[in-house]
């Protein structure tokens, strides 16, 4: 079957975020200064965001970018409250594909196949149409097995390099 579209995972795909371990640090600090002054916690947060939303992988979003028309582009992120907010503000991703799929706004989260569902279903495509990338072992399984051409994310290059073998 013909890939139609091409649906991407945010933190540790389109973005490249910190060590898992960053946020003790910060549960640290955040324990340190019981009695937080309005504007520690403000800093408190704004660090948590920045964390949250790391740095932006350019090649593979200039990449996701080159897809539009040639297919359909969608992303699927398990997500906290405000994350839409967020990475918007700081990344556009509303620009970018042709729908985002947030879990916390719709209740469901990778790998349940009901998200995976529902993205499909966004974008009106079936699941072998799709390629999926993902850089969480168990949501590329997941996804398999509801039947997209699921993608572990390692490396940018090699993450091009697969989707364009599997568009070809």
């Amino acid at each position: 079957m013909t890939v139609a579209a091409a649906v991407f995972d945010i933190g540790g795909v389109l973005e490249r975020v910190g060590p898992p371990d960053f946020m003790d640090k910060w549960r640290r600090r955040y324990a340190d200064a019981l009695g937080l002054l309005p504007d520690q916690a403000d800093r408190f947060r704004a660090d948590m965001w920045v964390w949250y939303c790391g740095d932006l992988d350019e090649p593979l979003v200039d990449y996701v970018r080159l897809l539009r028309p040639r297919l359909k582009t969608g992303i699927l992120s398990n997500s906290a409250d405000g994350a839409r907010r967020e990475e918007e503000r700081r990344y556009r991703f509303s620009e970018l594909v042709d729908d985002v799929v947030y879990s916390h706004e719709v209740g469901l989260a990778k790998p349940d196949p009901a998200i995976f569902e529902l993205a499909c279903r966004r974008l009106d495509v079936q699941p072998p149409e799709v390629v999926f990338v993902d850089d969480v072992p168990d949501n590329v399984e997941a996804a398999a097995r509801f039947g997209l051409q699921a993608v572990l994310h390692e490396r940018t290059a090699h993450t091009i390099a697969t989707i364009e073998r599997l568009v070809s």
